[in-house]
């Protein structure tokens, strides 16, 4: 069965001149092992094919159940250098939880 990351989980985003950096955190902590097994950095490049362009990278943060995803070459050039329409990357949250994953 397919589900979307926003039935389990909730997402920030934010930027830093050409990368922005995305994060899920579970909203029960018994799905972050889960999240964490399905939601991998390959994944979530294939996911932004064509808007993020360099690699990703994920961090675990145990604690606060959440993954944080490091997206180099996502902005376009960055605040000052992009056309885009989301120049500080704050649409990449509400994109990332619409992806759907096998549950």
């Amino acid at each position: 069965m397919k589900i979307k990351l926003k039935e389990i989980a909730h997402s920030r985003s934010g930027d830093k001149g050409d990368i922005s950096n995305v994060s899920l955190i579970a909203y029960k902590p018994e799905d972050y092992e889960f999240l964490k097994k399905e939601v991998t950095a390959e994944k979530v490049k294939a996911y932004f094919k064509g808007i993020v362009l360099g690699d990703v990278v994920c961090y675990e943060m145990p604690k606060i159940k959440a993954l944080n995803f490091v997206m180099q070459k996502a902005q376009a050039g960055g605040v000052t250098r992009t056309l885009r329409m989301d120049i500080h990357g704050k649409v990449f949250g509400s994109l990332f939880v619409d992806m759907e994953v096998e549950r």
